[in-house]
This record gives structure tokens, C-alpha cells and sequence, in this order.
């Protein structure tokens, strides 16, 4: 087998997700002892205000905290690792999720969600809640279980749809206090060992939660925070990496300047990974490198050597780079062939999509006048070795064109979750034909899922707008390309739609109060292993811590 075949069959493995069904018990992980060190979680770290407070200092963030904290309010809330609850949250008591250990194989402890009969129940509501198409119905779910994991996630979505982003990370913060409530007592998001297999039904929800979290959390600035979610999710797979956090790690760790942890993560995982050949590893790595090298005071050779190698694989990366840090390429560059618009045209869909999700994600990284001088100057250099016909120009072209010829599930999956412009405009057409819904978006092929819902007559009697589709894309039998049944146009339309915009802020403002208030009816909940108050340790966490080329 030559080279460039078996640099494929490498590709394909790490961007697409593992086909078996089964693992046997005689299988190994391809995670040794070093990388499960490498993704080892700190629970101090998984806080976002520990991290607030190091960077604003704790005065501040206290005060902060302590203004935004009603006059009145109940006695704190006992903090978990993961979240802080808030004082408007009701009490969690049992809510009908608990966690099972399913296995144990090869030293690796699998866990899986379950769902009391209880729960099943609202969860059977929920789906009638959002099959009706309005917001109320879903917040009203929280009102007979204030702590629905499906319910809280799609009304943060109504309200980050809204514009709310407060009350949307919010409500993900109550799913993730819900989860953890319900660890089993051995599960641990220290140790590196603990999996959560995502082709279960009940077991996807957290790794949606997480995913939606840290987001939110990076948008905060809290970025070595993200990178800790980024550890947990990866950690929790490592193998199949189903959310593709390989495609975000990269990001959280330049934008937290932990370049040894990236090069040290590349280190350890290019030899069964081969993550050279992802754009964002390609192009992250060298700028690791280069940020630690000139912070020291060192030589970047190295880092120089990849990122040229990294320009001649992937050429259509610099334009559209360049374009998002609004500098303007001097002729030598812009008239050269080799980093023409052809570049960009001449890619395969699936390179496209990684290329404009990294450039998407990453522009900010690259915009210090440090590293864009950095990058200009080995411009030069790898248009001097195109014109001197640098036969490593030839074997990367050569590799590009048979390499990326289709985009697994999972990156389809985090390209739609990420929400970044040009990757989702670079989607491909038939995926407009697939069955999306937004609390579990594209499942894996060989889902399993504990129980079924009901059958239901369905009932789609909505204007097909921006927001009625994406009530529908709450429903599990959602198609983009259904059109949702028409309705006669009422008279004075436009004015209609002012309406509908007033309606739809009068109405997120009733649910916030409402979530705000609501004391859900105590249950008799079946919740046998709901054990998780063990989780349940404060962390005081009071530490320190446009341009134009010549």
C-alpha cells in the first residue's frame, strides 16, 4: 500500500465517526495512559467565575455577583462542579434521571442515562409541547418538572433566538446542575476513564449540554474554561469523538495560551490521529508554536517549516483569512496563481467546510501585527518555493485531491451546533433532505434509545417563517425541505409581522418570569441512583489569574 493510501485510510478515521456497533471486550482503546493524562479535568477549572476572578480579580466579580443577587434572596445553593445554582432556581429534589453503570471493560467504566417512568411521561409531553408550535407550552413542561433536560434546551435555544443569551446560557446551566445531580457516585469527570456512549438516546443530551455550554462560556471570555469543557467532552469518547471537539480544541487553547498543552496534544495524538491533516491542527499548531516561541524569546524555525508545509497543503486558507482580519495582500500575493480564487473553487465541499469553519472560528488568533507579519513573511517563502518548483508543491496537490472526498455525520453535526456563517453556508445541498431536530441534531446511525414515544397524529398548521420553522425543527419528524402547511395571508401583513415581533418579546418576557418563579409540584420521582450530591464541593477558586501588508 503506498503512502498516499494509507495517509487516506488515516483521514478517514479521524473524521468520521466509528461504524462498528459493538466494542469487544478483548478491543483497546487507542488512548493510552499519557493522553488520558492529557485530558485529565480539573474541577477548578470547569467554573467560569474562578476564571472572571484571575482575570478581573475577586473583588470585582464578588461584587458583581452580589449586585446581580435579589434583595431577598434564599439561602445560597450548594454548588455542584459544574454549575452555581442560581437563587430563582427551584428546588432540584428527584427529578427522574438517574445514571447507570452499564460496563466495565479494559479498566474503562461505561455509564448511561436512564429515565424514571415518570420522566418518560413529561418527556412524551414534551414532545407534544413542542409539536404545537408555541414556546408556552415547552415552559409550561417546566413547570410540573423545573429540571427537564429537552425542555431546557429548547427553550434556551427560543431565547437565544431572541436575543437573550443571559437567560439561554441560564437555562443550559440548570440542565448541566440537573445531570449532575444525577451522576452515579463512581462517575468521575476527573480520572479520564469514565465513557458515555453516544449512540444511547438518553446519553446524548449531556453532550449537547456541554457543547451549548462552553460555547457560551467562550463567548464570555472564559476561554480556559471552554478548554476544560473541551477535555471533559473529549474524554468522554475519545475514540470516535462524536460533537469533532478536535475541531474547537485548537481555538480555546490559543485563546487561553495554552500552547504547550496544544503542542503536546498533537504530539501525542498525530500517531494514530494523523491530526496534521485537519486544517485547524495545521495551521493551529505552527501558530502554537510560534506564540511560544516569540513569548520565550526563541528561534521559530520550527514553527516557521509548518506553517509553510501547512500553506502548500491547504492554499485556500490564506484569502479567506485575510479577508475575515481585513488586511489587504500586496500584489505579489494577490496576482499569484497559487493563492488565486482557483484555489478556493478548485477544493472538495468537505475541505471547504473544514477550511471556513477554522477560518470562521479562528480569524481573531491570527490578527496580532506580530503574527501577521509572521505569516506574511512565509508567504513570501512558499511563493519562492511554488517558483522554484519545490516538488513538496506537486505531492501535497496530489494528496488534496484524493483526500476529503465526503463529510462524516459528526463534523456535519458540529458545523450545524457551531453556527459559524461561512461553514453553515458551506453545508452540503442534501442535507437539506435529512431529518434535523434541534435537541438531538443529526443521531447517529446506529442509535438506541431505552424507550419509544407514543405515535402521534401530526399537527403542522403553521406559516412556514423563520420562526415556525424552527418550532418544527423541534419536532422529530422535522424536514427542512416539508414546507409546513399554507395559510391564507391576513390582511395588512406587514403590519402582522410588527405584531408577531412584539408578540414573540412580550411573550419571552411572561416565560422569563415564569422561570423565574415557578415551584414545580413535588413527584414522587423513581430515582434509585440519584446520588450525585457527593459532586457537590464549592470551589472558592480565589486566583490569581484593520492592517495592510507592505
Amino acid at each position: 500500500m503506498d503512502e498516499i493510501d494509507a495517509s487516506l485510510q488515516e483521514v478517514e478515521r479521524i473524521l468520521g465517526e466509528s461504524k462498528s456497533t459493538h466494542i469487544q471486550d478483548t478491543e483497546q482503546s487507542t488512548v493510552t495512559s499519557s493522553m488520558k493524562a492529557l485530558l485529565t479535568v480539573e474541577h477548578k477549572n470547569l467554573n467560569p467565575d474562578n476564571e472572571m476572578k484571575r482575570i478581573f480579580g475577586s473583588r470585582v466579580v464578588q461584587a458583581e455577583m452580589s449586585r446581580r443577587q435579589p434583595r431577598h434572596a434564599r439561602a445560597r445553593k450548594k454548588a455542584t462542579w459544574m454549575s452555581t445554582p442560581k437563587d430563582t432556581w427551584p428546588p432540584i429534589g428527584k427529578i427522574g434521571l438517574s445514571m447507570t453503570l452499564k460496563e466495565t471493560r479494559n479498566g474503562v467504566q461505561y455509564y448511561i442515562f436512564e429515565h424514571s417512568k415518570d420522566y418518560q411521561k413529561i418527556q412524551f409531553q414534551f414532545y407534544e409541547a413542542v409539536e404545537s408550535l408555541n414556546p408556552q407550552n415547552i415552559a409550561n413542561i417546566l413547570q410540573i418538572q423545573g429540571y427537564h433536560i429537552d425542555a431546557l434546551i429548547a427553550l434556551s435555544d427560543v431565547f437565544k433566538m431572541s436575543e437573550d443569551m443571559q437567560m439561554s446560557a441560564e437555562l443550559l446551566e440548570r440542565a448541566l446542575h440537573s445531570f449532575e445531580t444525577s451522576f452515579h457516585p463512581l462517575f468521575s469527570l476527573t480520572t479520564g476513564n469514565c465513557r458515555l456512549e453516544f449512540k444511547i438516546a438518553e446519553n446524548r443530551p449531556f453532550y449537547l449540554t456541554v457543547f451549548k455550554h462552553l460555547t457560551y462560556v467562550g463567548q464570555r471570555g472564559c476561554y480556559r474554561t471552554a478548554l476544560e469543557f473541551c477535555k471533559l467532552l473529549l474524554s468522554l469518547d475519545p475514540d470516535n469523538d462524536p460533537m469533532c471537539v478536535l475541531l474547537m480544541i485548537d481555538f480555546y487553547a490559543l485563546r487561553s495560551e495554552e500552547f504547550a498543552f496544544l503542542i503536546r496534544l498533537f504530539n501525542e495524538w498525530e500517531g494514530h490521529r494523523n491530526l496534521s491533516q485537519l486544517p485547524n491542527f495545521a495551521f493551529s499548531l505552527p501558530l502554537a508554536m510560534f506564540c511560544q516561541a516569540d513569548k520565550n524569546g526563541e528561534d521559530t524555525t520550527a514553527a516557521d517549516n509548518l506553517l509553510q508545509k501547512s500553506l502548500m497543503m491547504f492554499p485556500g486558507f490564506l484569502m479567506p483569512l485575510l479577508d475575515n482580519c481585513s488586511v489587504n495582500p500586496d500584489c505579489e500575493v494577490s496576482s499569484h496563481s497559487f493563492f488565486s480564487p482557483t484555489a478556493q473553487y478548485s477544493q472538495s465541499d468537505a475541505l471547504k467546510q473544514l477550511i471556513s469553519l477554522y477560518v470562521g472560528r479562528c480569524h481573531s488568533c491570527w490578527k496580532p501585527p506580530e503574527v501577521l507579519q509572521w505569516l506574511e513573511r512565509n508567504v513570501k517563502v512558499v511563493l519562492q518555493r511554488v517558483n522554484d518548483k519545490d516538488p513538496l508543491v506537486e505531492e501535497y496537490n496530489k494528496k488534496r485531491k484524493t483526500r476529503y472526498q465526503g463529510t462524516p455525520r459528526n463534523i456535519l453535526r458540529h458545523i450545524l451546533l457551531s453556527e459559524i456563517k461561512d461553514a453553515t453556508a458551506a453545508l452540503p445541498q442534501d442535507l437539506a433532505n435529512t431529518t434535523v431536530v434541534s435537541y438531538d441534531p443529526l443521531p447517529p446511525t446506529d442509535s438506541i434509545a431505552a424507550y419509544q414515544s407514543p405515535q402521534r397524529t401530526r399537527r403542522i398548521n403553521q406559516e412556514s417563517s423563520t420562526l415556525t420553522n424552527f418550532f418544527r425543527s423541534l419536532m422529530p419528524n422535522f424536514n427542512l425541505d416539508e414546507p409546513a402547511a399554507p395559510v391564507q395571508p391576513a390582511q395588512g401583513a406587514e403590519g402582522g409581522a410588527q405584531n408577531l415581533r412584539q408578540g414573540m418579546v412580550v411573550l419571552m418576557g411572561a416565560m422569563r418570569d415564569l422561570l423565574n418563579n415557578i415551584r414545580p409540584v413535588e413527584h414522587p420521582f423513581e430515582n434509585p441512583q440519584n446520588e450525585g450530591d457527593n459532586q457537590n464541593n464549592d470551589e472558592e477558586g480565589d486566583e490569581d489569574q484593520d492592517e495592510e501588508w507592505d
